[in-house]
Order: structure tokens, then sequence, then C-alpha cells
């Protein structure tokens, strides 16, 4: 399973969202640091979910965090999150 797959299904599983997108942006990064080649190192998470409603921003950063876990989290290099309820 691709890290873009097992990102999507950690957050399915997690918070039933009304929307959920994730991006591959590895391919815009080819060449700089962070970037190792797999084409799986830059994502984007947009996502939409009711659980958010009364968490702070923070808060739903670490939500999302939890919710992939730290061995995936740690095989990316940049994740970009634009969290909404």
């Amino acid at each position: 399973m691709s890290k873009q797959e097992e990102i999507r299904v950690a957050l399915e599983a997690a918070f039933a969202p009304r929307a959920l997108e994730v991006i591959n942006e590895s391919h815009r990064h080819a060449g700089h640091a962070g970037h190792d080649g797999t084409g799986e190192s830059h994502y984007r998470v947009r996502i939409a979910a009711e659980v958010f409603k009364d968490m702070s921003r923070l808060a739903r950063h670490r939500a999302v965090h939890a919710a992939l876990g730290k061995d995936l989290v740690d095989g990316i290099h940049a994740l970009a999150l634009e969290i909404t309820d």
C-alpha cells in the first residue's frame, strides 16, 4: 500500500470525515531537501470532520498526527494539513 493510501485509510478510520483529499506533492519537490527519490515524501491533506469542531488548530494537528502514527509521520518529509469541521 502506498503512503498516500495509508494516510487515507488511517484518517478515514479515525475521523469518518465528510471530505478528505490526500494529495501527493512529492513531484513538486524533486531535487529539494527531503525529497528521497521515492515519490512519497511530501503530502497535503485536506480534511473536514465534525470531530474537529471544538478543537483548536494545534489540537487538530495533534489529532491527525496521532491518527497517522509515529512510523507513518516519520516516513514523510513534509505534511501540510488543512483541517476544518
